[in-house]
C-alpha cells in the first residue's frame, strides 16, 4: 500500500481534503471534472506562456477550485506570486478572461484569487518542478535529489522521499533511483503526508519524478 496508493486519496477525510470543493447529480459529475481539468490546465498554461524564469519553476503548489450555482472561486497557491501580483496589475484579469473564455461559462461569475505560501520548498509540486529543471540542465540525478533535499530543510519538515524513474542520465535501461531523509510513514492515516507527481521531458526520454513529504502528525 505504501507505494500504489495516492497518499492523499488514502488520508482524505482525516488529515488532508479535496482540492475541488463542489457538489454535481451523478450525470453532471464528469462534465464538472473536465471544467476543473480545464481550468487547471488553462492556468498552467498561461503561466508557462508568460514567465521568463530561467528555472522553469512555475511555483503553483495546488489550485483549489470551489463552485457555487453562480459563482467558480478558484484558489492558486504559489510559492512566488511576484510575476501574477507584482508584475503587471493587469495580469490577474487577463489570466481571468483567459479561463472564462475556455469554459464558456455564461451565467457563471468566475473569480481568481493567489495566496503565497510561506515556505515555497516544503511543498512537493514546486520541489519536483526545481528538480526537473535541473535534469533538464543535464545535472546528476543524485545531486539534483540531494540539492532538492537541502531545501526541503529549510523549509522545517520531518522526512522527505524523492524518487526519480526512467533513463536516468541517458542510461540505455531505465531504472528507479530513490533517497529518503528522515520519517516518512506511509501507513500512518494520522501522518499527514504531501504528495506530488510530476512528469519531466529530457532529451534522452520522460522521467517521472514522485516526492513524498511528512509534514507533521496530527
Amino acid at each position: 500500500m505504501g507505494q500504489k496508493i495516492n497518499p492523499l486519496g488514502f488520508r482524505l477525510g482525516t488529515t488532508q481534503s479535496h482540492h475541488s470543493l463542489w457538489f454535481a447529480q451523478p450525470k453532471n459529475y464528469s462534465e464538472g471534472l473536465q471544467e476543473d481539468k480545464k481550468i487547471r490546465d488553462c492556468i498552467k498554461n498561461y503561466l508557462q506562456k508568460n514567465m521568463r524564469v530561467s528555472s522553469g519553476v512555475e511555483g503553483i503548489a495546488r489550485i483549489e477550485i470551489q463552485k457555487r450555482i453562480d459563482l467558480i472561486q478558484v484558489i492558486i497557491y504559489m510559492g512566488f506570486p511576484k510575476f501574477l501580483i507584482e508584475d503587471r496589475p493587469g495580469r490577474i484579469e487577463e489570466l481571468q478572461m483567459n479561463v472564462q473564455k475556455e469554459l464558456n461559462c455564461v451565467n457563471r461569475k468566475l473569480n481568481i484569487a493567489v495566496t503565497r505560501i510561506a515556505n515555497p520548498y516544503g511543498h512537493p509540486t514546486i520541489l519536483a518542478e526545481f528538480i526537473a529543471g535541473q535534469l533538464k540542465n543535464r545535472v546528476s540525478c543524485r545531486k539534483a535529489m540531494k540539492k532538492a533535499i537541502e531545501l526541503t530543510e529549510q523549509a522545517d519538515t520531518k522526512g522527505i522521499q524523492v524518487q526519480i524513474a526512467g533513463r536516468i542520465n541517458g542510461k540505455e535501461i531505465a531504472r528507479v533511483d530513490w533517497i529518503r531523509e528522515g520519517r516518512v510513514p506511509l501507513q500512518t492515516i494520522g501522518a499527514k503526508i504531501d504528495y506530488s507527481s510530476y512528469t519531466v521531458r529530457t532529451i534522452y526520454g520522460v522521467l517521472g519524478i514522485k516526492i513524498w513529504i511528512f509534514i507533521d502528525k496530527e
